[in-house]
């Protein structure tokens, strides 16, 4: 069953790669008809108006960073790491809805796994994932009994994984804390700047802080700065994403962070695209990027540990490539929990 899913899951890439190329319906070699195809087309068209964030080049983003992780190669050395149980157990998925498709990497887990995926959908992001289970079911009939997709009351599970905003942690902790769980909650990224990067390198890093709009726990919203840094290098890098002011959502959080910031007499950095803020405070809002500089490696080293369990991901010297913050492996997995691992174990 597990190499029958395996393949299913390489056909949906095949079909996201289609889909993100945009390219025309070229007959059945996506796995779908001509009317199905439509639909997914229609749907990824028309997800600002279920979600304004999503426009239609985040979804497209998206389906690209998944194309590339269903291949059967990646998929299989995945699974070689692991054992699994025979007996299959019910997983509550609770999804966020922050990025599209942010719950798959959690609902691929539990299906490979052999467990059956039980998915209570964001309101923010619903619609794409029943279009990604039509598809496996029309290629694997089987699975079908393994999946429930719902955005109402979870019943019938064994485990859960719960993603979901600080604030939402309390009602993982009084709903599903007697069960085996992973809960996950807000987390941002930060990027260390060693001091010799070029534009290039600023332009990836505009990559890592403007895709999403800046939603994603893996988005870099803390810029870590040598001392005498001159922050017009990385204004000129970033110029780019300058167009990221005409989303609608993204422009409103911008004025209202500058006039906030502005009326309490703050300093802000401003390029009339995102607003700068010499801070240490990690986490900033959106249109906002907060900075701070250090005087040396054991300043930076003493900072990351302080914020250890709010930092999801670190790009820059030695870290993770610029740029490269969005497009995470397989087995790099949320709050740095092995998710495949707990799950083999359930």
């Amino acid at each position: 069953m597990r190499e029958e899913l395996i393949q299913a899951f390489v056909q949906i890439g095949k079909l996201f790669n289609a889909l993100a190329e945009e390219k025309e319906w070229s007959g059945y070699e996506t796995g779908l008809t001509a009317e199905e195809y439509q639909k997914w087309e229609y749907t990824i068209q028309r997800q600002m108006v279920f979600n304004g964030w999503f426009t239609k080049d985040n979804v497209l983003q998206s389906l690209t960073a998944w194309a590339k992780l269903l291949k059967e190669d990646t998929l299989k050395s995945w699974m070689e790491e692991y054992t699994f149980q025979e007996k299959p157990k019910s997983v509550a998925i609770i999804m966020a809805g922050n990025i599209p498709l942010v719950g798959f990497h959690d609902f691929l887990s539990v299906l490979l796994s052999g467990h059956r995926a039980i998915c209570k959908m964001s309101t923010d992001d619903c619609t794409l994932l029943p279009l990604v289970v039509d598809a496996l079911v029309n290629l694997n009939p089987e699975i079908k009994d393994r999946i429930v997709l719902t955005q109402g009351r979870l019943s019938a599970f064994d485990a859960v994984i719960a993603t979901g905003s600080n604030n939402s942690m309390q009602h993982f902790e009084q709903y599903f804390s007697q069960y085996p769980h992973i809960f996950r909650r807000n987390r941002t990224s930060v990027a260390l700047v060693s001091g010799p990067e070029t534009k290039e390198d600023f332009e990836a890093l505009g990559e890592d802080i403007f895709t999403y709009y800046g939603l994603g726990c893996r988005n870099v919203t803390h810029l870590l700065l040598p001392r005498n840094f001159e922050l017009p290098r990385f204004f000129e890098g970033i110029f780019k994403f300058s167009d990221v002011i005409y989303h609608k959502k993204y422009g409103n959080n911008y004025d209202y962070n500058k006039a906030v910031y502005l009326m309490n007499k703050m300093p802000l950095l401003d390029n009339n695209f995102v607003l700068l803020r010499e801070t240490e405070d990690l986490f900033s809002p959106i249109g906002m990027i907060h900075y701070h500089f250090y005087d040396s490696q054991e300043d930076v080293k003493t900072y990351l540990k302080r914020h250890e369990a709010d930092i999801q991901a670190i790009v820059g010297q030695g870290n993770i490539p610029f740029g490269e913050a969005q497009k995470p492996a397989l087995n790099e997995y949320a709050d740095k929990v092995n998710t495949m691992e707990w799950l083999a174990k359930l």
